[in-house]
């Protein structure tokens, strides 16, 4: 039976700042065991850190900095810097490892711990699992941690150089020219205000920063990709209001590792629909390898279809960029992504979902097509869906919960093939996430409420 990691979640470990893991004690094990777990393979075993903007992101850096030294592993730091561009670092950069401190969407006040390989991959579940046990292990050692004052080590500023190779990275993976475009940029005041300017300016784009001034709480704050339609309101207002047409607007989470967009006129496009124009666009080119895309169980019916008028098989992963990478590895594929903004592009040497490279390759295929991003999508019929969270006490497996089983199985029952259940906990929160989507409104909310009312019912906080 697989053993179920405690700390580790879908997207690295990730809690309360100043609350367990991530307390000043527990972030310096979790370092330790990192180091022990590097340290094993390589005795001068090397790690790049990054961070995004939070005001905790210093501290728990610098902490977790401390950790890997006491077993002797030596650090550079990138300062703020996206999560993509440490995973870029560590693998294009001999380091044997990259960490990134970032809750990515998440409020100001929680914040995490992301691990790459030195190929620039997250780690699979049974390393983290085994590096989990190491950290339990050490917490019930007799031996205490160092003052927070020893060694002296700090995360901050960070090496301009190791930031300027990944920007220079990915203005070199742009062949076309996108100096005529208009682009509204929202920074989320989070990891991409220290390198999308820069880059935008490199690549010659007319840009217009939104939400670029972190200040250590308004990461996230009404902006970013977590409300897409921040960015729109302003890209429609802007066209209104006669201040200038954007072409396009586009908008990060707070490390940058997921992009969304609006149209000139200011409506939202998901990652679903940028899977459906990245991966119509490979294919006029011979680059979507076996004519599949991997999306995950979150991915709307419409652009399942969409995708099938174009020859193009749609393959459905759990949720998690690492989750659709290790399918996207199984079956060969070279695009694969989530619907919030996830998408990876396996036909260059990216590892992971990457914001800024995602934003580059939508420009560009603006620019080769001639289109609009409006046209791009334009047959992209979405499948009413909606997403219901429920805060939770706690994790039980919805397969120990009779109630809940019962409600799933009325609403499958009730769909009968015209529409899809996902019932999940969140890899990143207490939430369960309900999500359903049928042709009809109504059945929609009135399937969903009855799910929502019997997890709350069981579980609520």
């Amino acid at each position: 039976m697989t053993q179920t990691r405690q700390l580790f979640g879908t997207d690295g470990i990730r809690g309360v700042a100043e609350e367990f893991p991530l307390t000043r004690d527990g972030v310096y094990w979790i370092g330790r065991a990192l180091g022990h777990d590097l340290v094993r393979a390589n005795a001068q075993a090397r790690l790049v850190i990054g961070q995004d903007t939070r005001v905790s992101s210093q501290w728990i850096a610098d902490r977790f900095l401390q950790g890997l030294a006491s077993v002797g592993v030596a650090t550079r730091s990138a300062g703020v810097i996206t999560t993509p561009g440490v995973a870029f670092l560590a693998r294009s950069q001999g380091f044997d490892a990259g960490a990134v401190i970032s809750a990515s969407h998440n409020p100001w006040t929680d914040n995490g711990i992301k691990i790459f390989s030195g190929s620039g991959y997250k780690l699979p579940d049974a390393r983290e699992l085994a590096i989990e046990k190491e950290i339990f292990a050490l917490l019930q050692a007799d031996a205490l941690p160092p003052p927070d004052s020893t060694p002296e080590i700090s995360s901050l500023p960070g090496e301009e150089s190791l930031r300027q190779a990944y920007v220079s990275w990915l203005a070199s993976s742009v062949s076309s020219d996108l100096s005529r475009l208009r682009v509204a940029v929202d920074c989320a005041n989070g990891a991409a205000t220290a390198e999308a300017p820069e880059l935008f300016r490199a690549l010659k784009i007319d840009t217009t920063f939104l939400h670029s001034a972190p200040d250590g709480q308004n990461i996230n704050e009404n902006c970013g990709a977590l409300h897409p339609e921040t960015v729109a309101r302003y890209v429609y207002e802007s066209f209104v209001g006669n201040r200038g047409r954007f072409d396009v607007g586009v908008t990060f989470d707070g490390d940058a590792d997921r992009a969304l967009f609006c149209d000139a006129h200011g409506r939202v496009v998901n990652g679903d629909a940028v899977l459906l124009l990245a991966a119509r666009e490979m294919q006029s080119r011979g680059a979507l390898a076996n004519a599949t895309v991997v999306a995950t169980t979150m991915s709307n019916m419409g652009l399942e279809l969409a995708l099938k008028r174009s020859g193009i098989r749609m393959l459905r992963a759990n949720v998690g960029d690492k989750y659709v990478l290790e399918e996207m590895q199984r079956v060969g594929a070279t695009l694969g992504g989530e619907q919030s903004g996830h998408i990876l592009f396996r036909d260059g040497d990216a590892t992971t979902g990457d914001g800024l490279l995602t934003a580059l390759r939508v420009l560009e295929i603006m620019v080769r097509t001639g289109k609009p991003l409006a046209d791009l999508v334009g047959d992209l019929k979405v499948f009413p869906q909606t997403i219901r969270n429920v805060r939770v006490r706690k994790k039980i497996p919805f397969a120990e919960i009779p109630a809940v089983q019962a409600a799933i199985a009325a609403a499958e029952r009730e769909l009968d093939g015209n529409g899809r259940v996902v019932v999940r906990y969140s890899g990143t929160e207490a939430l369960a996430r309900v999500m359903i989507e049928t042709e009809s409104k109504e059945q929609m909310d009135r399937v969903a409420e009855s799910i929502v009312g019997a997890i709350r019912a069981a579980l609520g906080a």
